[in-house]
């Protein structure tokens, strides 16, 4: 049975690297509006927690993607589950992401959405696994670099499970 572990990262940690990772994006886009983009379903907390720092004009919305499934490895195919409603065109876009990997989801969506026209497309991701990367992409802004365990909390799940966690959990298997 899967069950969440130990904390790998507390919501304290989590909440002051929000802070640090707002307070850059900010800095770096100040006179001007984002898109923030969240991908759905396991950046809704981040993104949720993200834009109440935000000082610069801010818009939202969601697209879903699959690579996982009910499985702890991707699939390595990507498929678009739902798209954004609105148009990106001449617009700054940041893409609100969980977690990069493997990085094919990411390189997927910044290659589909390049293809609209942004002004800009950078990448925030709370959490990093390098030394999963299948593709050469990183993220613009990034909160943690974690080892290669599955986890689940803070809007991460295994199997639609786990996402209500405050802290961030290694998945038991």
């Amino acid at each position: 049975m899967n069950e969440p572990g130990q904390v790998l990262i507390n919501r304290k940690e989590i909440a002051q690297k929000v802070e640090e990772l707002a307070f850059s994006i900010n800095q770096d886009y100040q006179n001007e509006s984002v898109l923030f983009v969240g991908v759905l379903k396991g950046a809704v907390v981040f993104l949720a927690d993200l834009i109440r720092y935000m000082s610069i004009p801010v818009e939202i919305d969601f697209m879903a993607v699959s690579s996982y499934g009910n499985s702890t490895k991707s699939s390595g195919e990507v498929r678009i589950l739902k798209d954004l409603e609105q148009s990106i065109d001449h617009k700054n876009v940041l893409i609100v992401e969980d977690i990069m990997d493997t990085g094919l989801t990411l390189q997927f969506l910044s290659k589909t959405l390049h293809q609209r026209h942004p002004l800009s497309i950078q990448v925030v991701t709370l959490l990093d696994k390098p030394q999963k990367r299948l593709v050469n992409i990183h993220p613009d802004y990034l909160g943690f670099t974690i080892g290669d365990n599955f986890v689940v909390g803070y809007g991460l799940d295994f199997g639609e499970k786990f996402r209500e966690l405050p802290d961030i959990h290694v998945l038991n298997q």
